[in-house]
């Protein structure tokens, strides 16, 4: 269960991810930084070192959120879908990321939703894998979101798009404070529909957002509910200037 917020700046990006989990489940660890293919990698990290979101010094940013809706699972040995945006993590494109994922195990992988933003040739790329077929969607570099949910997600992508729109339709420009302020929403109630989730047993564990100029991308970082309070961790590495 996840949510992820793409905006468009003047000179780069802004991402945010709610990171939605079951309560019993291991807290996940701040960014650290770290070396793959040469490339300068922030990711935050589950104890056992899978990730769900990650950036790095090309200013590109990978994003996964498991995909509820592809009803097939992986019958045993499966490999964590974590491991996805480590392998994943340095790419610079999304032809870079397509040919990672075709020497990937994906037999072994649970279904997943896998978001790339590629700003230096404004590329936004979506590949879903269901079991059967990894597809590759490309979509126009515009202001949108990515939602699931283990619990109904029509349903979550119906209440929480709606007031994505709205939020939308109320700001000239959305920006990184706009940002926060949708992810850690309770509307239209608090509850398993809500952006910044909360259930009995599940909730919104964690929010990470990423901004990109040309020259510095950010990585934010709040280890709780984004309802608490601002993002408490933070760390930035140096980009080339991007094309346009």
């Amino acid at each position: 269960m996840c949510t992820v917020t793409f905006i468009t700046q003047q000179n780069g990006y802004c991402l945010g991810m709610n990171r939605d989990e079951k309560l019993t489940r291991a807290a996940g660890l701040a960014p650290t930084r770290k070396k793959l293919e040469g490339r300068t990698v922030l990711c935050p990290s589950e104890p056992t070192g899978g990730t769900w979101i990650a950036l790095n010094d090309s200013g590109a940013s990978v994003a996964l959120i498991n995909w509820y809706s592809a009803r097939k699972k992986v019958e045993r040995n499966a490999v964590s879908r974590g491991e996805i945006v480590n392998t994943v993590g340095a790419a610079d494109s999304g032809e870079y990321v397509s040919a990672r994922l075709m020497d990937f195990p994906l037999k072994r992988v649970n279904p997943f939703r896998l978001i790339g933003i590629f700003p230096s040739s404004c590329e936004v790329v979506e590949w879903r894998w269901n079991l059967d077929r990894l597809v590759q969607k490309n979509a126009r570099w515009q202001t949108q979101q990515w939602i699931s949910s283990g619990f109904d997600e029509p349903a979550a992508q119906r209440v929480r798009g709606r007031e994505f729109r709205s939020a939308l339709a109320h700001t000239p420009a959305p920006c990184p404070g706009w940002l926060r302020k949708l992810h850690s929403s309770h509307a239209p109630q608090i509850g398993p529909f809500s952006t910044c989730m909360h259930r009995s047993y599940a909730a919104t564990v964690s929010y990470t957002e990423i901004a990109v100029s040309n020259f510095v991308a950010t990585m934010r970082y709040h280890s709780e509910s984004p309802c608490t309070c601002s993002p408490n961790h933070r760390e930035r590495i140096c980009v080339r200037k991007l094309r346009r």
